[in-house]
């Protein structure tokens, strides 16, 4: 067992390493694409979460046993750190790991992590999932502004904050987004709904995001996907 990968395909341009620390997630949103990746029961996807099998074990024997350091870890893919009602101390056990080791973590939650906070540094990263139209679905996830909090939170520890706008469902919550809160985040992840029908004219959408980060001197990061809907040449 080797917890700690690297990347393929369109999960390369969020980092060059990542980790998944649980069995499954609980958010139950209709685009995950994990269930499929996984070759797993969708139901059983979303509704059987605990730790993967000695995920803390197997960890430190992968750090120990190929010298892993100074790396930065995505923390998670194929769920969330931060699945809202489980308990989450493995996560804490996983960063502590990743931090003693010399590495650094890069979370991306729809859940709540600041409990962990304590952990993090100026070299890692805390951040926030948000698509535009969460909060008119019924999903096991902690509120769009609960979400912001987190990332004020984060930012007054000194811990670098980002937001990944994907997959984009609502566009102009996204703009809305962008323009409220550009002074709260480091830097922005922007990618389209794929593999779903969506009435977004993603040529517009693309060129009017960036249009809105560079106004507001955010760093900012459009997925290739998106950028060759843009008529791009990646």
């Amino acid at each position: 067992m080797k917890p700690i990968y690297k990347p393929k395909g369109a999960a390369k341009e969020y980092g060059d390493y990542a980790l998944n620390i649980y069995t499954g997630c609980p958010h139950r949103y209709y685009y995950c694409f994990a269930p499929l990746t996984l070759h797993c029961d969708r139901e059983k996807f979303h509704s059987h979460v605990e730790p993967r099998k000695n995920i803390v074990k197997e960890t430190r024997k992968q750090i120990e046993r190929e010298g892993i350091t100074g790396k930065l870890i995505h923390l998670c893919f194929a769920c969330d750190p931060y699945p809202i009602g489980y308990d989450t101390s493995t996560t804490r056990e996983i960063i502590e790991l990743l931090k003693d080791s010399g590495n650094h973590v890069q979370i991306l939650t729809k859940g709540n992590g600041e409990r962990d906070f304590d952990l993090l540094d100026g070299n890692d990263w805390y951040g926030i999932t948000y698509s535009g139209a969460e909060a008119c679905q019924e999903i096991d996830a902690l509120y769009p502004a609960f979400r912001r909090r987190s990332l004020e939170k984060a930012r007054e520890k000194g811990i670098k904050t980002w937001i990944s706008f994907e997959p984009v469902l609502d566009a102009y919550e996204v703009f809305h987004w962008i323009i409220e809160y550009h002074d709260i985040v480091d830097t922005v992840k922007i990618g389209k709904l794929n593999y779903f029908p969506s009435d977004i004219d993603w040529k517009s959408f693309g060129r009017e995001a960036e249009r809105l980060c560079k106004k507001y001197g955010l760093d900012y990061y459009i997925k290739d996907s998106l950028r060759a809907e843009m008529g791009e040449t990646l």
